[in-house]
């Protein structure tokens, strides 16, 4: 079924055009780089996979329930118009709710496509272009799976939220070859994993576990790319140059933590939006997650060179600057892990599955 025939209010145009600006830069040094990136460029090469392989779609999913969420996670939960929906009703927000987080991750990640493949274009260094190829593949896959999930097991798509959008369009738009990296790899990317991290560790639904540990794999390389590159070329930038960066930052951490209230869904079920912002603004799981969400993108700014005065009193003020201080290394660490011990459980079942068909088969012959 087309996509469009899935989306819960009108997409808007498509396609989407956003005029591309700076150059691209060919580099005639083919034997020499750094060797922290081109190892994670190997590392790219060596973890690639097939969602289509990898993913064990024939799990069930309740598209009323998909990721478990509970009541308290609801930012309609103790309103007036909660008392009114019956468990129906209920279990349809939750379907919205579902698909509208999964359809910022599937946008976002074509958004990461895109991106990547602008530093293929735009970065000086060869280094750097053998990477972001790596990105490019990977970021390919995780928009096919969001779409696949999103299609086969919700069977509903919102729209992009205005915010990511617009923080896409800027980082497009920019001349600088750096900006895609700052805008998508510690932006976008940094605010997304912790999403992933958020609802991989709190779901007890294997599909959606599966999908987010898997891609949380990849973006953990990402992260790391753009931590390295940035970190060499900031450096080098005037004081001037990095209080422009700065901007741009406080700017899109703004943009990234108001896109993540879901008023558009609240809207969808005959709420105003006024009064959908208020709930949004006033409920205490949704304040604690979008805090939650800095902790990998506040540690990264700083490791990159970005802390100027006026950024750190902009994450004191959106309640995030003790962030800062958190382990990114062991939080990517940790991420590959996961991923790792989960594919071990996964593939031990299996094995454990066909040891006893194997037995069963023997048996059978003994006894026939």
């Amino acid at each position: 079924m087309p996509t469009y025939d899935l989306y819960a209010t009108e997409p808007g145009d498509s396609p989407w055009q956003v005029p591309a600006t700076g150059a691209a830069r060919f580099s005639w040094e083919y034997d020499s780089g750094r060797d922290r990136l081109l190892a994670l460029y190997q590392k790219g090469k060596d973890k690639q996979w097939d969602g289509q392989r990898r993913i064990d779609w024939d799990l069930e999913v309740d598209p009323y329930d998909a990721l478990g969420t509970p009541d308290e996670a609801m930012s309609l939960y103790g309103t007036k118009h909660w008392a009114k929906l019956t468990d129906k009703d209920r279990g349809e927000l939750r379907r919205h709710y579902a698909s509208w987080q999964f359809s910022q991750f599937l946008h976002g990640e074509q958004g990461a496509m895109i991106c990547a493949a602008r530093i293929v274009e735009s970065v000086p260094d060869l280094d750097a272009k053998f990477y972001s190829a790596t990105q490019t593949m990977d970021e390919a896959r995780h928009a096919e799976i969001y779409g696949r999930f999103l299609h086969e097991k919700i069977g509903l798509v919102y729209p992009i939220n205005d915010n990511l959008q617009s923080l896409l369009d800027d980082t497009l738009r920019d001349s600088r070859w750096d900006m895609p990296y700052l805008g998508m790899q510690v932006l976008i990317e940094g605010l997304a994993l912790a999403a992933f991290g958020m609802i991989r560790d709190t779901t007890d639904k294997p599909l959606p576990k599966q999908i987010l540990a898997y891609v949380m794999q990849d973006e953990a390389r990402h992260v790391a790319f753009g931590r390295m590159a940035l970190r060499d070329h900031y450096k080098q930038l005037t004081d001037a140059e990095l209080r422009e960066r700065e901007e741009f930052v406080i700017e899109g951490c703004y943009l990234m933590r108001d896109r993540l209230r879901g008023v558009e869904v609240l809207q969808n079920f005959g709420i105003p939006r006024a009064e959908a912002e208020e709930y949004s603004e006033r409920s205490e799981f949704l304040a604690l997650f979008r805090k939650l969400l800095f902790s990998r993108i506040v540690p990264c700014v700083k490791d990159i060179g970005l802390w100027g005065k006026r950024l750190q009193q902009a994450y004191v003020d959106m309640g995030v600057f003790d962030m800062g201080d958190s382990n990114l290394d062991l939080l990517m660490s940790q991420d590959e892990e996961i991923a790792e011990q989960l594919d071990a459980e996964r593939f031990a079942a299996e094995e454990k599955e066909r040891v006893a068909e194997v037995e069963g088969a023997i048996e059978a012959g003994a006894e026939g």
